[in-house]
Parts: structure tokens; sequence; C-alpha cells
């Protein structure tokens, strides 16, 4: 389907009432963002031409439905922009609060039904025909009558509606988001539902698609058992010639191998088949899938809209000068992240102008610029969304904030003192603090902070303030890129997959037992910053199991705002995406759980929601029940970890492989080449041998090949994990001797410890 039949079959039951409202709201943003930046730039020419189009667009739009009052006020701004344009008119502030009332007027009455227009109409008729005659009156004093005949008051003119007979080709880019100086795609309008549903399937499609390698991987496992089968026929087949047997025996083991060989050879090409068809497949769900996700994604820009306004808006009614520079426009963001944004934004852009940006008079003073400047800043980067909000004006004033700390009985004197100015700067974010002394109709009531900081975390997101007294503040807001897909630590609790929002971790430590230290019946570590108190995960989230069978705790450090705690899981799998999908609201809220999600195996995973699991630790040790558990030091266990040799002349996949097994419970010893892990296997003892195929001095298959010659080492387990992806390499590979081979490229965390569980177990014997 076309793009052009696409919006037809999408648009066609909607009135032209409702096209025209879609039209409005982005003329409309059209004609607001360029009149302010009309005041700001210089190249006035350029935006005249902008300005001119919009509001000849809004007319013709409003004309065909039938909204003559609407067509009535188009054809005024699009006479005063002409006039502009013929330098007959010089637009001045003035003007420019003239022109964006008339646009607010438009923006209301297209967001009204066709009845609701009518009563608006009728309520409104003296201010419209009052700001009709303003716009008259600023054409006439230059001695301008109108392109296209006379003007009649607004309120003479009646609501005709539509006709609903007349034959009309709207035109395929008439719903489209229109930006100056850009390019417009062809698009389609599509429910947000829709499109909800259809990123569910794309990644269950993405979850099932990895189905096949495990299935692949019992294949395998499948044509290595026949290869132990065809050794044994081998070896019957010698004996044979050594034994008397009747010619039909003979000829009935002949008819087996054959059958055998056919067996191996009909396997070989579909496992190569099959290989080929899983590759594919992924790719196609992988592809599939970020284009799903990329549909979902907006400019930041959307969030941005009206800011500008608002803060000329403010600034004039302050009498201050200031200007909002906003960067980073072009950012692509999730649509529901965008939504959830704006009043963060909105409120922090308010905070700088009200409370941030000094008056003229006390700048010139301080030898600064008379126009104050806020910058908003949006970029990428680690796979998150950072947003800053910074000004250039006073900045926090830390004496005063001590003193409304104390004032507030929150802190004694003494202890104030003893705070870091992060920590100080943090008491503004608490409910009802604020440092105004009178409410006014920007501030002063002391739920601006905490209210961002409450969206923000719902988020799975961060916010911290930066103080530079005297030269401004400065907001920093880190975010997910889209709230469907999360980046996440993935670990295991009591034999349950759970997933902690990276966002929201704050370290990830290894702990010795014997360093863990016991105060009052809790548990604590120490860290660079005091002690922090350690707990259970299991006990936490009411699961079976508070021990641990590793020399090491697992230690996830999290916090809130007040708080802060170390749980120690079973095992860290690592960082993973994950596709989020909400709980049943027929749950209710499900203690410090946030979500659920799939793995890419299709397992679910619980998320984490890190504010309640605080806020459940914290009640925990206040009512005295984490000291109801036995200590760490008292569960430690005597079983011993099975040990793996990784054979790899590449630093980098060295550390990962050992990184990952040692994270499951595995000790893992390294060598960099053949000629060392053949050395390593001959004197110590290994459980597992992971070895790369291409290195020097003895490559991987005669790392294999020797391994399995040797009468006292032919039972070791051998696992290649090579780039070498080919049937023949894998091939090779398998009749040398190994037990298991996996390429680099398809293989991840989970494929590689699966490989490993199924060949040696568990950790621990």
């Amino acid at each position: 389907m076309s793009s052009k039949d696409g919006f037809n079959s999408d648009v066609s039951m909607l009135s032209m009432h409702d096209l025209f409202r879609m039209e409005a709201e982005n003329q409309v943003a059209v004609l607001s963002q360029g009149l302010l930046d009309l005041e700001n730039d210089a190249n006035t020419e350029t935006r005249l031409e902008v300005l001119m189009r919009a509001s000849h667009s809004l007319k013709g739009a409003a004309r065909i439905a039938g909204l003559e009052a609407i067509v009535r006020f188009a054809h005024l701004l699009e006479d005063c922009f002409v006039a502009a344009q013929r330098n007959t008119i010089t637009l001045n502030s003035a003007h420019v609060d003239l022109l964006l009332k008339a646009i607010d007027y438009i923006g209301n009455v297209s967001q009204l039904s066709e009845v609701e227009s009518k009563v608006w109409r009728d309520t409104q008729e003296d201010s419209i025909a009052c700001l009709e005659g303003q716009l008259c009156a600023v054409l006439l004093e230059h001695g301008i009558d109108g392109e296209q005949g006379d003007y009649h008051p607004l309120h003479d003119l009646t609501f005709t509606g539509y006709d609903a007979d007349i034959d009309v080709d709207i035109p395929d880019n008439l719903p489209i988001r229109q930006f100056a100086d850009t390019v417009e795609e062809r698009v389609i309008r599509i429910n947000a539902d829709t499109l909800t549903r259809i990123m569910g399937l794309s990644s269950e499609i993405l979850v099932e698609s990895t189905w096949l390698r495990p299935f692949t991987d019992s294949m395998l496992l499948l044509k290595r058992r026949q290869t132990e089968l065809t050794r044994v026929f081998e070896s019957l087949k010698k004996s044979f010639e050594t034994e008397s047997i009747s010619e039909r025996s003979r000829f009935q083991f002949a008819e087996a191998e054959k059958k055998l060989t056919d067996c191996r050879s009909i396997l070989s090409e579909r496992l190569i088949e099959l290989d080929d068809y899983d590759r594919r497949n992924s790719n196609l769900s992988v592809k599939m899938y970020n284009e799903v996700v990329g549909s979902r994604m907006r400019p930041f820009a959307d969030a941005t809209q009206g800011l500008q306004r608002m803060v000329r808006d403010m600034a004039r009614s302050l009498n201050k000068n200031v200007q909002l520079v906003i960067n980073g426009a072009d950012t692509p963001v999730d649509r529901d992240v965008l939504e959830k944004i704006k009043a963060p934004i909105t409120h922090l852009v308010r905070n700088a102008v009200d409370h941030g940006i000094e008056p003229p008079d006390i700048r010139r003073a301080n030898n600064k610029s008379v126009e104050g400047k806020i910058t908003l800043s949006a970029s990428h980067g680690g796979g998150m969304l950072s947003i800053l909000i910074e000004d250039d004006g006073v900045g926090a004033s830390l004496d005063m904030l001590r003193e409304k700390v104390i004032t507030r009985e929150l802190v004694t004197r003494e202890m104030v003192e003893n705070l870091t100015e992060s920590e100080l700067l943090d008491f503004l974010f608490l409910p009802d603090f604020t440092t105004k002394t009178q409410v006014t109709e920007y501030s002063g009531r002391g739920v601006g902070l905490d209210i961002v900081r409450s969206l923000v975390q719902e988020m799975h997101g961060k916010v911290w303030l930066t103080n530079n007294s005297g030269h401004g503040l400065k907001f920093t807001l880190q975010l997910p890129l889209t709230l469907s897909v999360i980046t996440a630590l993935s670990v295991i609790v009591s034999g349950e997959a759970y997933a902690f929002p990276l966002s929201r971790v704050d370290r990830i430590i290894k702990v010795s037992p014997k360093d863990v230290k016991l105060i009052d019946g809790r548990q604590y570590i120490s860290m660079e910053k005091g002690n922090v108190g350690l707990v259970s995960a299991a006990q936490v989230l009411e699961l079976d199991g508070f021990s641990t069978t590793c020399d090491e705790l697992n230690v996830v450090i999290i916090s809130d705002h007040l708080n802060r705690y170390g749980v120690v899981v079973d095992h860290l799998i690592g960082r993973r995406e994950l596709s989020v999908q909400a709980l049943d609201t027929r749950l209710g809220k499900v203690q410090d759980i946030s979500a659920a999600a799939l793995t890419e195996d299709g397992s679910p995973v619980l998320v984490i929601d890190v504010d309640d699991l605080v806020r459940s630790i914290d009640a925990m040790a206040n009512n005295s029940q984490l000291g109801a558990a036995p200590t760490y030091r008292d569960v430690l266990s005597p079983k011993v970890r099975k040990r793996i040799l990784v054979v790899d002349d590449s630093l980098t996949v060295r550390e990962v492989e050992r990184q990952l097994l040692e994270s499951y419970g595995y000790r893992v010893d390294v060598a960099v080449d053949g000629m060392d892990g053949w050395n390593a296997v001959r004197r110590t003892e290994y459980q597992l041998v992971i070895t790369d195929i291409d290195m020097p001095r003895m490559d991987g298959i005669e790392l294999v090949v020797s391994i399995k010659r040797d009468a006292h080492l032919k039972s070791l387990p051998i696992m290649i994990v090579s780039y070498k992806d080919r049937q023949d390499d894998r091939q090779r590979g398998l009749n040398a001797g190994a037990d298991y081979y996996l390429t680099k490229g398809s293989f991840h965390d989970e494929t590689l410890f699966e490989a490993v569980e199924d060949l040696i177990g568990e950790a621990y014997t």
C-alpha cells in the first residue's frame, strides 16, 4: 500500500472539521514559533515567508471546513506578514503580542467540536470583534486596506459548517507536522494503542526467533552422539576382522553402517540449512523490532513546543529579559517519554525564569548581560537520554538554604555544617520545601521539584542539581530513550530471574563474606562514603533461600534520595535490553515490582521497582526484621567450585568469558595460546576447557587433538568458541573431538552459560 493510499484509508472516516483540527494544530505551532523567532532573528525575510505560507494554508483549510471566523483571522494575519515582507510595516514586540493573541484564538477554537465552536463564538463575540479591530488598525494605520476585499466584523459572519456533497481533493500532506527548512515525509496517522500492540507482537517475534538456537544446539548434540556411535561401529568392525562371524551378520552390520552414514549425511545437510535459516530469521526479526521501536520515536522538539512562548510571556510579566536556547531538538525520543517529560521540563524552565534569572538592573550591577539565558539541551549517551536545563542566573544561595533547612527543623545546626553541597541541594527536592518567602503565580508552594523527581524516578531515571553560586543552576535529567525497552541488570535470586533498571543501579561490587560487619544485629559493608546496609534479595522479596555458595557475594548497590543499601543476589547475569510489558491491572500494585519482560529465550523476568524495594528494606530495618536471618558468615558453603580453562589469544575475549563464567560461580583460569593451554591442562585439574581455533604456537584444533589423545585427559570436555562459522569449520572442530562448537558472532551470555552447564553442570560440586 502506498503512503497516499494508506493516508486516504486512514482519514476516510474523518469529517472536514476533524481534518482541519489536525491541520490547525500544525500551522498554529509554526505560526507561534515563527513569531518568537522573528523577534530574535535578523533574517526576517525567511521567517516572514514561513509565516505567510502558514497563515495562507490555515486560511485555505478553514475555508474548506466552513470556519469563516478563522478564515477572517488567518486572512488578517496573512496581510500583516505580506505587508511586513514589503517593508510597509515593521513588526515590533507590540505587534508580535497582538499577532500571538490572534493565533491563540485560532488555536483555541480549532480544538472545539462544531457545536462547541458556535457556543464559543457567541460567548466570545465582543473580544473577537475587539481583537479583529486591533488587527485591522495595524493595517489601516499604514494605509493598507487588505488585498482581498473589505473587512467585516467577525461576529457578523455565520458558522456555515461544511457541505457533505463537496468533492474536495485533500492533499497528501495535510496532517503532517510542518517544520521550516525541513523536507516533509509522507506519513500516515496510526492509533497509539495499535502501535503498542505492534510493538508487543514484534517483541514476541524477536523472542520466538531465538527458539531455533537451542534447537540447533540439540541437533548438534545428536550429531555428536552419532559420531560416537560411528566410532563404536568402527571398533566393532575391527573386532570382526579377528573373530569368526556369519556372512549374514557381516551383511547386516554393513547395512547398519551404511544407514548410519546416510543419517549422518542427511543430518549434516539439514543442520547447515537450519543454521542458515536461523541466522536469516534472527536478522529479520531484529530489523523488524528496531523499525517498530524507531516508529515510536519523535524529535525532542515535540516536548518543547510552547516553551519559548511561555518564557517570553513570563519574562515580560516579571520585567525580565530572558532568552531560551534549545539544543538537540532533533534528538529522537520515545513518544511515551516525551509525554511524561513535558511537565518536568516546563516546571524547571519556569523555575529558571522565576528563581534563577535576575532583573536587568541587578544583572547590570553584577557585570552580566541584561538578557538572561536559559539553555535546554537533549542528547543521547550511554543508551540514555540526557536533558540539561541550565541558566546563567543567580544560582542557589547555600547560606540561605542552610538557614531554611534549620528553620524547618530538618537537621540541627551542628549537622548542617557537615553536609556536602550536593546533600544540601538535595533538600530542594523535598515535598513542601521552597526558598521563596511568599506565594506568587509562579512559585512559593513547594510542590514543583518534588513532583519533578517523582516523575523522573517513575520513568526509571535520575535527576540531580549542580550549583554555580552567582552564575546559575544546572538540572540534569537522565532518562531511558524509551519506556517500552529498558536497559537492565539481569540477576538470579533463588533460582528466579529479576532485573534492576540500570539507570537506578549505583554500583555493582563483589564482597568477601569475611568483610561483612555485624552492628546491632544488622549486616554492613564499608564503602568510601561510610557503612552501607547489606540485605539479601531473597529475604526482601520473600523467596526461599538466604545463603551463598561462593567465596564472594554479588552485591547491587541501590538508593533513593534518602537511603542506600547493598542487595545480595545469587548471580549477576549482565546487562540486557528488555522489552517491558505492564503487569495486569487486576493485580494492582505488586510490591517491589514495576513490570515484567521476556528474555531472549522466552523466560519471564520481573523488573524491580527500586524505590519500592528501598522502602521495603527500610521498613524491615525499622521493624528489626533484617536481624532475624542468619548472617553471611554463618551460611558459607563448603562446596567446591568447578574449574574452567579459557584458551584464547585475544585479551578482550579472555576477559569477557572469564568475567561471565565467574559471575555464575565457576573458577576460571586463562591461557594465551594453545601451547600455554596444553601446559596448563597437564599440571592442573580442570572440569572444562574452552578454546579458540586460530592461535599462535598451537592452534585450537591441535590442542583438542592433543587432549583427546592423552590417556589421562581424553575424558575432559572441550568447547570451541571461534569466529569461524562455516559448516566445514564446525565439522572440523567436532571431528577433532570437541564436545561443543559456538561461534563468537552469534552466541550471547546465556548461550555460553547454558552450553557450559550442559557439559559440566552447575558451578559447585
